[in-house]
């Protein structure tokens, strides 16, 4: 059984798929904890099932490096298999990295290496392009550069715009997400591998 932390920002609903597909007793993973840098509504669907939360805010500390710190030390308390970024809208310190690296990945809205950062939606569709999709990367220093592990394509029709596209994203983000983290816990898939090639 893999034994992951997942780390939110908002709404969860990326984490409430994870939550759903740990239900399943087949599932090879269980969520130890949810963690996040505020107070996130995504907490509710850990509470539905009894998962434990944490906030580590980062105004509360006097550096970025501090909060890194506290951050890695609050996961660190629950000893996970894997650290799932799953809508945590902050760019981790290199410390936080380090420490979990490669067993830390992240699920982005666009086909890496095109459109990383926090608008990627937006980007895609300032770009023009007809197809775009989601990422599931480990996570490294970079923002968004971790090597690729999986991805999902979607085409971008002529009517879309950012809320409608995103939104399409959200549908296959979920279960290439719940996928994906079942290949790491049958080790169909081999992080250290993906860094190391």
């Amino acid at each position: 059984m893999l034994d992951v932390l997942v780390l939110i920002s908002g709404s969860g609903s990326n984490l409430r798929a994870l939550v759903e597909a740990c239900a399943d007793p087949e599932y090879p993973a269980r969520i130890v904890a949810v963690g996040s840098d505020t107070e996130a509504p995504g907490f509710a669907h850990a509470a539905e099932r009894g998962i434990p939360t944490f906030i580590v805010e980062p105004r509360a500390f006097d550096s970025r490096d501090a909060w890194g710190d506290e951050l890695r030390a609050q996961i660190d308390a629950w000893t996970p298999d894997l650290v799932v970024c799953a809508g945590f809208m902050r760019i981790l310190p290199a410390g936080v990295v380090r420490a979990f690296t490669p067993n830390i990945i992240n699920l982005h809205p666009a086909l890496l290496p095109l459109f990383p950062g926090a608008h990627a939606v937006r980007d895609a569709l300032a770009a023009g392009v007809t197809q775009t999709g989601s990422t599931v990367h480990i996570v490294d220093e970079g923002v968004d550069t971790g090597p690729v592990i999986r991805q999902v394509t979607i085409a971008v029709e002529p009517g879309d715009d950012e809320a409608t596209l995103h939104e399409k994203i959200k549908h296959i983000e979920r279960p290439l997400l719940v996928d994906t983290v079942g290949a790491i816990a049958r080790a169909d898939i081999n992080l250290k591998e993906l860094v190391a090639s």
